[in-house]
């Protein structure tokens, strides 16, 4: 029977942590180009460079001595989202959605005191939240506009869109839509519903919520067949740019929707996971070979329609 799931697996293309960590990341990501990613200030300012929109950011906190203007810096806001810049997995993102008097309410309902967002940067700054426990920097940034396109598929949160591109080629893609279990957070490992994206036209072809196959959101009990996700030309695009910003030929790129702005990046990864094969009920494999025969001279757009056009069949 192991023999068997063995043999299903590698004709569907799937590819395992080994493969991902030698033929993809060690080959193709310089570990120079690393802090472009690692580094969420570096990211938005490169983003922005290469006319790629951005979560607005409000203001930074790389000091100890700076929390003493907390008051004072977040007077203005009313709704903000707080992060490590080195924070990887959704680790220490606190968001507050709005104020009651003197207490901040946050996405999942529950309430922080001006003391406890002291406590929790104070946290942040010590590396509690970082990749490695190095020290950390704090950044306020403008909460995303819920777009109401998807509010049948996400609970107490903003769902995203998971690109991996290879090679400037966004080759597979997964929306991660929040739940009630994973507070309210798009990280699959905490209960949020991969819901796997045909590369073709943005429609939902397949979602799993820890690994199992599911048909409906476990909140809003809405049938993800019905997901469609828009902009969806664009949204390949911007991962396509985000290959010619950073070299890295092999990441992770997540995407969010805001109804104002429309897509905007929100973070990138040198070691996205592989759980988006699970969500697409298809591997990596076959499309990182049929990549592998194309010539690099296309630019982005290039890039995209070909994802679109022919990689889509494969």
């Amino acid at each position: 029977m192991l023999f068997d799931r063995i043999k299903m697996l590698r004709a569907k293309g799937v590819i395992g942590m080994n493969f991902r960590n030698i033929e993809l990341i060690g080959r193709y990501n310089d570990r120079s180009k690393y802090p472009l990613v690692d580094n969420k200030l570096i990211t938005k300012r490169i983003a922005k460079e290469a006319g790629i929109a951005v979560t607005e950011l409000y203001g930074k906190i790389e000091w100890q001595s700076q929390l003493a203007r907390l008051h004072e810096m977040l007077a203005p806001y009313d709704s903000f989202v707080i992060k490590p810049v080195h924070g990887s997995g959704g680790k220490g993102i606190v968001v507050i959605t709005h104020r009651e008097d003197d207490l901040f309410i946050r996405a999942n309902g529950t309430s922080m005191t001006l003391t406890d967002i002291h406590t929790h940067i104070t946290n942040i700054l010590s590396g509690l939240y970082s990749l490695g426990g190095r020290y950390d920097i704090a950044i306020i940034e403008k909460m995303v506009e819920f777009d109401p396109v998807f509010q049948n598929y996400s609970y107490e949160g903003v769902p995203d869109v998971r690109l991996i591109v290879y090679k400037g080629y966004p080759m597979m893609a997964m929306m991660r839509c929040p739940t009630h279990e994973s507070n309210g957070k798009a990280n699959l490992h905490q209960g949020a519903v991969g819901v796997g994206i045909d590369i073709a036209t943005g429609k939902a072809i397949n979602a799993v919520q820890h690994n199992h196959p599911v048909t409906v959101h476990p909140n809003t009990k809405h049938d993800f067949s019905g997901l469609q996700i828009p902009h969806w030309e664009e949204i390949l695009k911007i991962g396509a740019k985000c290959y010619d910003m950073t070299g890295l030929g092999y990441l992770g790129a997540d995407i969010v929707f805001d109804r104002n702005v429309g897509p905007l990046l929100l973070e990138l990864n040198a070691r996205p996971g592989l759980a988006i094969q699970i969500a697409n009920n298809k591997g990596e494999y076959h499309r990182v070979k049929r990549i592998d025969q194309e010539k690099q001279e296309r630019n982005a757009e290039e890039r995209a329609a070909f994802c679109i056009n022919v990689l889509s069949k494969v």
